[in-house]
């Protein structure tokens, strides 16, 4: 049996073609009567629309591309989450791609969003090797979430403003009563803004800071952790680039016998769902990620609407959630 078409719904519907096609973009001035009767038919016939059909018509797919910088790292579910939202709301649909698998095989890293038709770009956190974003943002609207790096004209960038969160962070060690604060680094410029945070509210405090160079990852932390903590003046207080890297941090000083955050304060950076967990309960810097994704897809939105003239900067305002794994020194 032959799917239901478009004119299957006017006939049944007693309407037009067109009033039919109106009432499935959701545009233009259409009845509540007409309307509940296109509708109608449309659940009783089980029509879906022809979306390759839809796309040569619009000259659209309604797909957008969402370049990943890490799969792993569980800040960005939020993120997309929020990016979602506000895309499906809109009838776009979300094409993933996962930036570290395509670098490892040498791909072209916006290629398939190129060749799939896609109507905008997302690129979530620091992708290394992004060089064309310019080239492709004369091409296709192109918005970058949750990383600081500087990008081309006509790239919007939304992210949190990590120099002022880490400060928060580094603030509320201090003002506990911590002298000896390490910070595990991170790479990157969002790496490099909350490493200039922490060591401009070390220094105005009086305080010497004490920087561990690692990464972003939960293994990062743990080696940066077991340095730190073989140190002679070891620090009572760590504040670590991310949640992933305060995992890994918590799991040295277990195993070096420090109970948390009795021997030794730890805080993070990112409030993911980690550091939401009972027994982890982890005082860090919440960004707002939800918020970033679902500003992120509005600027994208607007940039489909029309041109937006040069890139602008986004920022959300950091807060601090206090927890469990941080404590005045003993």
């Amino acid at each position: 049996m032959r799917p239901p078409t478009i004119r299957d719904v006017a006939e049944q519907a007693g309407v037009s073609k067109s009033l039919v096609s109106l009432v499935l973009r959701g545009s233009g001035p259409v009845g509540p009567e007409k309307r509940e009767a296109v509708l109608r038919a449309v659940r009783e016939l089980g029509y879906r629309p022809n979306a390759a059909a839809r796309s040569l018509s619009e000259q659209r797919t309604r797909t957008v591309g969402v370049l990943l910088d890490d799969l792993r790292n569980p800040w960005f579910v939020d993120l997309l989450d929020g990016l979602n939202s506000l895309l499906h709301a809109a009838g776009l649909h979300m094409l993933l791609a996962d930036a570290r698998l395509n670098r490892r095989m040498g791909h072209d890293l916006a290629e398939p969003f190129l060749d799939l038709g896609a109507d905008g770009l997302v690129v979530v956190g620091t992708v290394p090797g992004a060089d064309g974003l310019g080239v492709l943002a004369q091409r296709m609207p192109v918005v970058v979430a949750g990383a600081r790096e500087p990008q081309p004209p006509g790239v919007d960038v939304v992210a949190g403003d990590d120099e002022q969160g880490a400060r928060l962070v580094t603030e509320h060690l201090l003002g506990l009563g911590h002298r000896r604060i390490a910070h595990l680094a991170g790479h990157g410029a969002v790496g490099e803004l909350r490493r200039r945070g922490f060591e401009a509210a070390m220094k105005a405090h009086g305080a010497e800071p004490v920087v561990e160079p690692g990464d972003l990852t939960e293994e990062g932390g743990y080696r940066g952790t077991v340095r730190l903590l073989s140190r002679a003046d070891r620090p009572t207080a760590l504040f670590a680039v991310n949640d992933m890297a305060s995992v890994g941090a918590l799991s040295a000083a277990g195993e070096l016998g420090l109970r948390v955050p009795r021997d030794l304060s730890v805080a993070g950076y990112d409030n993911t769902s980690i550091a939401r967990l009972r027994h982890v309960w982890l005082t860090t810097v919440d960004t707002a990620p939800h918020e970033i994704g679902r500003r992120a897809a509005r600027c994208l939105l607007d940039r489909l609407e029309g041109p937006a003239g040069e890139g602008r900067v986004h920022l959300a305002v950091p807060t601090l959630e206090i927890r469990g794994t941080t404590a005045p020194p003993a």
